[in-house]
């Protein structure tokens, strides 16, 4: 027992030495650690220390630097400013200048005006004086010729009067017809290269139609099938298609006729099928014409859109393209009304074209301006009115619309394309063998045209020949002059040009024989 409480003693005593000792050890680590930090942190203070002294020289540096380059800018914008104003000053200096050497000579200009106008005054009162010397001398003269002549200045003057007029009258005549001579060369001369032009590129067709169509057969035979039993087929053929068929004596053909060229193609087309098949009545020609004419209103559409799309016509409306189309199957005095609106078209363009105007609209006018012939219904207005109301009615331009009314001058033209329009329908139709007239009218015309020259004082005999392009006149020779024949042939040209309506141009001729007959006895 004794040991154990010496052992516990000594460890007691060993355990307060090893606290002894650790406390001094940890002091002592504690110190050092303390000493570390504190030298860190004093070496840290420096480092900053010369870290701020190194940010503050830079920035004092840069206060310079941005102090110095204001400076120089400020010296640069004083110094621009300082030129500025003594060059304004050099400049109003100069304008001074100027202004003084300008009134300067504008005294002098006044001075040499007023010494001018004192001249004037004495010149004007050297020519009153003058001129009243005159005036007592012209007094004298006239007062001697009124004793000579035995006439007052009055009469003296109405003698002179009249005898210059009639002079002036003769010379006046020969001066207007080479005047009119000139002026008509010159001014054809463009207009008519434009038209040659124009024709030159304008590949025509030329077709002549009337109302009668022809159905050619292989036999004679068929005739009596067409006709059916008592004539009941060809009566249903004629109620369906709305023609006369007349089957006479003449050779393998039967005759359509019918005032619709559209109603005598159906017709044409439903007999060749009709005659093809071999089944002729009643039933099977209503079922034939009905698909006929829808084939044939199909063609008039493709034949439409394939005439737009050839002349390059786009935008069309459908119902215009298929009025279009049915021109094909009208004809104006034996000339296909499709092939002329297609030819008016062409020379539409290209005579716009020439003198610089839209040949798109002027192609579009010319196929449109006979568009009132070819529709269906029946219609109280001419047909350039109602081409026109149709143009507008589908949205047409209003130069189109315009050109198309006014093409035979039944409204006023307002713009450049109607006049166009006008002069290449009429070169389409009058051209020679574009149409054919009727006999009674062109006689009553060349009549016409001869009476009108006949009611011409002098005028004796009037020939109208040339197919009424050219009319000869013969003048008495004794009261109408060679000045006045020439008169005469420009007033003749004139009247014609307001009375009368006429395709082309006219020529006229006077013809001034002069005879002298004698007898030898």
């Amino acid at each position: 027992m004794d040991e154990t409480i010496i052992y516990l003693t000594v460890g007691v005593v060993a355990l307060l030495v090893g606290i002894v000792i650790g406390r001094i050890l940890l002091k002592k680590a504690f110190n050092q650690e303390e000493k570390k930090v504190a030298e860190k942190a004093e070496l840290l203070m420096k480092e900053a220390k010369i870290s701020a002294e190194n940010i503050k020289k830079n920035k004092i540096l840069e206060a310079k630097e941005k102090f110095l380059k204001l400076k120089a800018e400020f010296e640069e914008e004083a110094n621009r400013k300082k030129n500025q104003i003594i060059s304004n000053e050099n400049k109003l200096k100069q304008r001074e200048q100027n202004f003084s050497k300008q009134m300067e000579g504008l005294r002098r200009k006044e001075a040499e005006f007023e010494s001018s106008t004192e001249n004037l005054n004495a010149q004007i009162e050297i020519i009153n004086k003058r001129k009243e010397e005159m005036e007592k001398v012209k007094k004298q003269q006239i007062s001697m010729l009124e004793k000579i002549s035995n006439l007052t200045a009055d009469e003296a003057r109405d003698q002179l009067v009249e005898t210059l007029k009639e002079e002036a009258q003769t010379k006046a005549s020969s001066h207007i017809k080479e005047i009119m001579e000139e002026a008509r060369l010159s001014a054809t001369k463009e207009a008519k290269k434009i038209v040659i032009q124009t024709i030159q590129r304008t590949a025509t067709e030329h077709a002549i139609e009337n109302c009668v169509s022809v159905f050619n057969i292989e036999s004679d035979d068929i005739k009596g099938k067409i006709i059916g039993r008592e004539g009941r087929n060809i009566r249903a053929l004629e109620s369906a298609t709305g023609v006369e068929i007349i089957v006479d004596d003449t050779p393998e053909a039967i005759i359509i006729s019918g005032f619709d060229p559209v109603r005598r193609e159906v017709a044409r087309l439903a007999l060749h099928r009709l005659v093809t098949d071999g089944r002729i009545h009643p039933a099977r020609i209503e079922e034939v014409v009905a698909k006929t004419t829808k084939n044939i209103e199909e063609e008039i559409v493709e034949l439409g859109e394939r005439t737009v799309i050839d002349l390059g016509i786009h935008g069309l409306h459908p119902e215009l393209i298929k009025l279009v189309g049915r021109m094909r199957f009208r004809s104006s005095y034996g000339q296909n009304l499709l092939h002329h609106s297609k030819e008016v078209a062409k020379l539409c363009s290209a005579m716009a074209a020439e003198l610089g105007l839209n040949a798109k609209l002027a192609k579009r006018a010319g196929l449109l301006h006979d568009i009132g012939k070819v529709w269906p219904e029946e219609q109280e207005l001419p047909h350039a009115i109602l081409g026109m109301e149709l143009a507008k009615k589908y949205k047409e331009h209003g130069d189109v619309c315009n050109a198309v009314g006014a093409h035979h001058d039944e409204i006023e033209m307002t713009n450049l394309i109607s006049p166009i329009v006008q002069a290449c329908d009429a070169i389409s139709g009058s051209r020679p063998g574009a149409r054919r007239e009727v006999m009674d009218s062109y006689i009553k015309r060349l009549k016409e045209l001869e009476n009108l020259a006949l009611g011409f004082d002098g005028v004796n005999k009037c020939y109208a020949i040339q197919a009424g392009r050219e009319l000869r006149v013969l003048v008495d020779a004794e009261n109408v002059s060679d000045e006045q024949a020439g008169m005469l042939s420009f007033d003749i040209s004139q009247k014609i040009e307001k009375d009368m309506q006429y395709p082309g141009q006219i020529k006229i001729t006077v013809i001034r024989e002069m005879r002298a007959v004698n007898f030898a006895k």
